[in-house]
């Protein structure tokens, strides 16, 4: 089974099987508070998911968790680091491995799957980047493996600036206010299925911090 993650726009957290059968999803559509709900929300998505599928009638059994998905972005710096933290303590703990996987994806797949028969032209992912800017990423249907194929990487722009940048590129708009974690472990078992990469190990924060490091305190005579 694969645990899914996701703290860039709201805090999401999912439990699917490998073939893409949802154990248990539960979400928080708060921007901030990450750090104070992924616990409460990992701790109830793994004991739901013990009951067995969402809607069966099952007994309980054990949840084998082999990976953790975890959505890098595009987002802002506080959310993502949180719900990227959570995700390698987790799988350090029961040391298993983290599949990245960029969280306009999840957007996309959760798109093209609504209608899968359905001829979807491209369309931009667009969230909230704060700072009177959006976050977009274009998408062009799914590829041979059943993952999103990017026209563009996720790139940050003025929110006065988003309508007249998708025109150029040919692309409607799709705006999105949360992500799921469901679709983030699904993105990250159609990768893994088909032995691709598609995500980097780094946050996609697109901006720098807020909070710079300090260089520490200056020597006496300098």
């Amino acid at each position: 089974m694969i645990l899914g993650i996701d703290t860039s726009l709201g805090t999401a957290v999912a439990v699917v099987e490998d073939d893409g059968v949802v154990r248990a999803e539960i979400s928080s559509d708060d921007p901030l508070g990450h750090a104070e709900v992924i616990g409460s929300l990992l701790e109830r998505a793994l004991g739901e998911a013990a009951l067995g599928p969402i809607g069966a009638t099952s007994a309980p059994d054990a949840v084998a968790v082999t990976r953790v998905a975890v959505g890098m972005g595009p987002g802002p710096f506080t959310g993502l680091r949180v719900g990227i933290a959570a995700a390698r303590a987790f799988a350090l703990g029961r040391g298993i491995p983290v599949v990245p996987v960029v969280s306009h994806d999840a957007v996309a797949l959760d798109v093209l799957l609504r209608d899968p028969f359905a001829d979807v032209p491209r369309f931009g992912v667009v969230t909230d980047a704060r700072r009177r800017e959006f976050a977009y990423t274009v998408y062009d249907g799914l590829d041979d493996d059943g993952l999103p194929v990017r026209a563009t990487e996720p790139a940050l722009i003025p929110r006065d600036g988003i309508d007249e940048r998708l025109a150029e590129l040919g692309a409607q708009r799709r705006d999105a206010h949360a992500v799921s974690a469901a679709m983030i472990a699904l993105v990250a078992a159609r990768a893994l299925a088909a032995g691709r990469e598609i995500a980097p190990h780094d946050a996609l924060y697109l901006r720098s911090p807020d909070v710079t490091p300090s260089a520490g305190p200056k020597r006496v005579g300098t």
